[in-house]
């Protein structure tokens, strides 16, 4: 076995988009990040392999300080693929805090790292993968209309974007980095909200475009605005947008919050994999 480091991200992509394209919804995260990377919009991205004979037997990548995403193509020999990679990450000293993967694989990953480092791993986030192919046009909606923000929006978006991470339990990012994220967000048109009497009272935002699919992600509604249905109406308006330019939309869903994944479901999402996110201590 080889384990190939990738200083290109074309070349990496030329080498494992066929196995991103056989699963392009379950994989979507990994395809989504490799365009960006593509773009220009990450520094000092990781991207490797593990290959034999040619054959690709397991791929990653890793936009620092985000988690390394594991795809592993050989399941048959999970255990020793794993194992290499392991040891090549040590030799390597390639850096990773957390990792995230199809719930599997990564907990496989974590117990193999732990005996390795002492490193032990904590649950960041569990997570539901959902798919949609064609929204349930039966749902009532709620009051009010969608519309893509715009900029005279960017201060409640800032703020509502910090509030959606600390919702996450995620870290909160700094102001600065927020304006800029969300200018990006605004100029590609990437914002949906939903209004209500000229009040805005929900958010959605798409991201990371593959070939036939796109993600739906940062659905917020304030706390004074739940249980309006307005979220649930959003998505399912932005989601139908969205087909219009995509065969599928794909979400992901803390499933330790069975109200939000009852929503997407009613919408028509169906969940098509678990993931997980996990995080390392400094070990010894």
């Amino acid at each position: 076995m080889e384990f190939k480091v990738y200083d290109h991200a074309y070349d990496f992509e030329r080498k494992i988009e066929s196995f991103l394209l056989e699963k392009e919804d379950v994989f979507s995260l990994f395809y989504g990040v490799l365009q960006a990377i593509k773009a220009g919009n990450y520094k000092n991205p990781f991207m490797a392999t593990i290959e034999e004979e040619e054959n690709v037997l397991a791929f990653f990548q890793m936009t620092p300080p985000h988690p390394l995403n594991l795809i592993f193509v050989d399941e048959n020999r999970l255990e020793e693929i794993i194992d290499f990679f392991l040891i090549n990450m040590v030799e390597l000293e390639i850096d990773f805090r957390s990792i995230i993967s199809l719930k599997e694989w990564a907990y496989k990953v974590a117990a193999k790292w732990e005996m390795k480092t002492g490193k032990t791993h904590q649950l960041l986030m569990d997570q539901g993968l959902y798919r949609l192919n064609k929204v349930n046009e039966t749902l009532e909606h709620s009051p009010g209309s969608w519309r893509y923000a715009k900029e005279i929006d960017s201060p409640l978006i800032e703020k509502w974007y910090n509030l959606f991470e600390h919702d996450a339990g995620l870290p909160i990012s700094p102001v600065e980095q927020v304006k800029k994220r969300v200018a990006l967000f605004l100029k590609e048109q990437e914002v949906f909200i939903w209004e209500d009497k000229g009040k805005i009272v929900s958010m959605m935002k798409k991201s990371r475009p593959t070939k036939k699919g796109v993600t739906v992600g940062l659905v917020f509604t304030p706390k004074e605005e739940r249980k309006k249905g307005y979220a649930r109406t959003l998505v399912t308006a932005g989601s139908r947008e969205l087909l219009k330019d995509f065969d599928f939309c794909v979400l992901y869903t803390d499933l330790m919050n069975p109200t939000s994944n009852k929503i997407y479901m009613e919408i028509g999402y169906e969940r098509i994999a678990d993931s997980v996110h996990l995080g390392f201590d400094k070990g010894e």
